[in-house]
């Protein structure tokens, strides 16, 4: 086989891994996002056989969940029933109760362990002081140059290697099929998913450390196979993975659906309780209206906004409609804030307010002398010949430092005085496009302006405005926590949402936008509404409002807001962490404990989607279950707005949904393992212990409330959309690739159609449709049928 059909087999082959996000941009995502074009169940049972480790739900939780009421006896045994299984619940628990879990004896373990080894050395991100040679000449040629030296794999001179990854591949392969090929490249792609799927990330990204040392899964096989024949390790090992038995895997399949239809049937009996068949409540003008991420950690935030006063709150995917980059103040590097399937379309960066310049001269003074404390001291504690020195010396210090963060980490934690240096204050964003040559035009043309602000108010089906009007990005908080920018908003690539919404208001703000926006699109903004940015911490609840610009005569408004956050801040802090008083204080105290394992939960408990106004769910307590987009059907008469959510927010979403259900399943094969071993490696990833494979998900301690019970309920993402049916049977028949989700029960879909009296229909396959036992005016919520 030539090397353009090793190149086009190693295409194929990679779709066994995901893409591993490095742990400063932590984007959650499907860890077996090349399996979507096949059936869910089939799915995750080819992802066993090759990757190893369990893709369903123990037979202790399905237990505890029947036993709980999370799984609806009735529904269950219909659905056994359906499928051939009449014997008792209790008698198919016992049986899945005595499957062990499956063994699998890894015959590559040294060949596993060298290869790690050379992966970590060459892919450094900044971290170790001292440098792998020639690593700009790319990862094979590197590794060629210093084999010779690594005495585990016992070269004798460096003539023995072939002179190119091209040569490599090509000799050591040569004799084996097509199908052989591609066989033993899923084989040994899928041995240390974590390193693969960083190298993909990196090659289809292009990343700077890409641009400057190359690597690619063609390197990674050359060196991988050079090594194996140099240890004497087959290709083709044998298999030693104990497999299940069908019966069994359908049983585990039929206890999953229940307890997905069970907790389907739940939400449709809240918003039924809280009165679906009305398509809108009676308005009344509001005080403010604040616009949320539709992240799930937002619904408990707009309750408690809602409750504070007389405010509308949105929900909007987080980075605002903006598809763009930012650079920051503080360290000078550009990152992406916009979800990673879409391209950047424009760079944003902060100019300094009128009459600001000396604040921003004493920000920028700030950072430079912190970024050369942290520089020296992580030199310090990282050179050899300082390194036990500085320990030593500075140890006293650093007991104090600790124990005072041990003992009172609430006092330690001063949001004040972080927000008053911070240089939003005193900045205001710029937007500007980016061109193909990456230049940066000075700006952007009014109707492109016009657009971005148009979207946001065409998505959420919203044309009546407040006083005050928020943008309300998020960012978590927390401290000594390498996952933590998986804390903060996904539709930002991991990025704090604060500058998209400061970028949106500004916009929003521009006199010769909103004309157009009066004059040509039929709303009316007037001048006394303001529009503003935010960031909601969702570690703390606290909402802080970049207000620097508002005008005097928002002052009375505006103190108000603030008065009312703060009290929303202190009962939603209450409820989330369980405290019966000082919730802002347990708050802090989460997110300065640099021993806290569970600062914040992040997005575990979500299982659903809904797109609707907010009259569907308001005062309706969603417990952190669901990710909620504004939508009004009503003002979307060409479908136009909703098929933007489901191209992009609900694809997102699933991804979201998919990267905790599998880091619950099994948390060491597809999650992070314990965040008590972890080790940072590169400054990208983080490694059990001393080594080994990239972790490629989320620790144990984001899904679990302890090591054996369950804190996120490993669902499948139930999609709500209240709109007519044929409008989503229009959209479904124009995107193939939303119709295959569905097919494939990736997701599931609910429509509540405000045309037929807010039925209930349930998407099943093919585009059919079920209407379920369910009735608005109704006591009873039954989905049997639907199965």
């Amino acid at each position: 086989m030539d090397n353009f059909g090793y190149l086009k087999s190693i295409k194929k082959a990679s779709k066994v891994v995901g893409r591993t996000w490095p742990l400063y941009s932590f984007v959650t995502s499907n860890p077996l996002s090349g399996y979507e074009q096949a059936n869910f169940a089939k799915a995750i049972n080819s992802a066993e056989n090759l990757i190893g480790g369990n893709v369903f739900p123990s037979a202790r939780n399905f237990k505890k969940a029947c036993y709980n009421g999370e799984i609806d006896k009735e529904i269950l045994t219909s659905l056994l029933i359906k499928q051939g299984f009449t014997d008792s619940i209790k008698s198919y628990l016992d049986r899945l109760q005595a499957i062990h879990p499956i063994s699998q004896i890894n015959v590559h373990h040294k060949l596993d362990h060298i290869v790690a080894k050379w992966l970590a050395t060459f892919m450094d991100e900044g971290l170790a002081e001292w440098e792998m040679p020639h690593k700009e000449k790319g990862f094979y040629q590197s590794w060629r140059g210093l084999a010779i030296y690594d005495n585990e794999i016992g070269i004798a001179k460096i003539d023995d290697l072939p002179t190119n990854r091209e040569a490599a591949l090509s000799h050591i392969m040569a004799g084996f099929t097509e199908a052989e090929t591609e066989s033993i490249f899923e084989y040994h792609l899928a041995a240390l998913p974590g390193w693969t799927g960083y190298i993909k990330l990196r090659e289809e990204n292009n990343t700077i450390w890409q641009q400057t040392y190359p690597i690619s899964l063609l390197d990674y096989l050359a060196v991988r196979f050079c090594i194996a024949q140099a240890i004497n390790i087959p290709l083709i090992p044998l298999k030693t993975t104990d497999s299940r038995e069908c019966e069994v895997k359908d049983l585990q399949y039929l206890f999953l659906k229940a307890w997905e239809q069970t907790w389907q049937t739940s939400l449709l009996r809240k918003l039924k309780l809280n009165g679906i068949t009305t398509n809108s409540r009676e308005k009344t003008k509001t005080d403010a209206q604040l616009v949320f991420c539709i992240d799930t950690r937002s619904e408990l935030i707009r309750r408690h906004v809602e409750a504070s006063g007389n405010y509308e709150t949105f929900g909007y995917a987080g980075f605002f409609g903006i598809a763009m980059d930012y650079t920051n103040l503080e360290d000078g590097l550009s990152r992406k804030s916009c979800p990673p399937i879409v391209g950047s379309a424009y760079q944003v960066s902060e100019l300094s307010q009128e009459n600001k310049t000396g604040e921003l001269t004493v920000f920028h003074k700030r950072a430079k002398r912190d970024s050369f404390k942290n520089y020296f001291l992580t030199r310090m504690k990282n050179m050899l010949p300082s390194a036990f020195g500085y320990v030593e010396g500075a140890g006293v210090f650093y007991g104090f430092s600790l124990l005072s963060r041990t003992l009172f980490p609430a006092k330690d934690y001063n949001p004040e005085r972080n927000n008053e240096l911070a240089y939003e204050h005193s900045c205001s964003p710029k937007l500007n496009t980016i061109s193909p040559a990456s230049d940066f035009q000075d700006d952007i043309p009014l109707e492109e302006k016009v657009g971005i602000v148009k979207s946001a108010f065409d998505l959420t089906g919203w044309n009546e405005f407040a006083p005050l009007v928020v943008f309300a990005g998020h960012g978590s908080h927390t401290s000594n926590n390498p996952f933590g920018s998986s804390l903060d908003c996904g539709a930002c690539a991991a990025s704090p949402g604060r500058h998209n919404a400061r970028m949106l208001a500004k916009l929003a703000n521009l006199p010769e936008v909103r004309k157009v926006l009066n004059d040509q699109h039929g709303l009316s903004i007037t001048p006394d509404t303001i529009f503003m940015g935010a960031e909601h911490n969702t570690t703390t609840d606290e909402i802080v409002l970049f207000d620097s610009q508002i005008p005097a005569s928002h002052g009375a408004h505006l103190q108000s807001l603030k008065a009312n956050l703060k009290r929303a801040q202190e009962s939603a802090a209450r409820e989330r962490i369980g405290v019966a008083s000082n919730g802002i204080n347990a708050a802090h105290k989460k997110a300065n404990n640099w021993a806290e394992t569970r600062p914040e939960w992040g997005l575990a408990k979500n299982a659903g989607f809904i797109v609707a106004p907010r009259s569907l769910t308001q005062d309706v307590n969603l417990e952190g279950n669901c990710f909620l987009h504004s939508y009004n059907w009503e003002l979307d008469a060409e479908g136009k707005a909703l098929e933007g959510i489901m191209q992009g927010p609900m694809v997102v979403t699933q991804w979201i949904n998919n990267h905790y259900y599998f880091a619950t399943v099994d948390n060491e094969q597809y999650g992070g393992g314990s965040k008590i071993t972890h080790n940072v490696t590169g400054r990208h990833g983080v490694v059990r212990g001393n080594g080994g494979d990239l972790k490629i998900g989320l620790p144990l301690q984001s899904v679990n409330a302890t090591d054996d019970d369950l804190y996120h309920k490993p669902l499948r993402l139930s999609v709500l959309i209240q709109a007519p049916e044929e409008r989503i049977q229009d959209i479904l028949e124009r995107n193939d690739n939303l119709k295959s989700l569905l097919d494939n029960e990736w997701i599931y879909l609910l429509i509540m159609d405000p045309t037929q009296d807010n039925a209930i229909i349930h998407y099943k396959k093919d585009m059919k449709w079920n209407r379920p036992n369910f009735k608005a005016n109704t006591d009873k919520v039954s989905y049997i049928s639907s199965v």
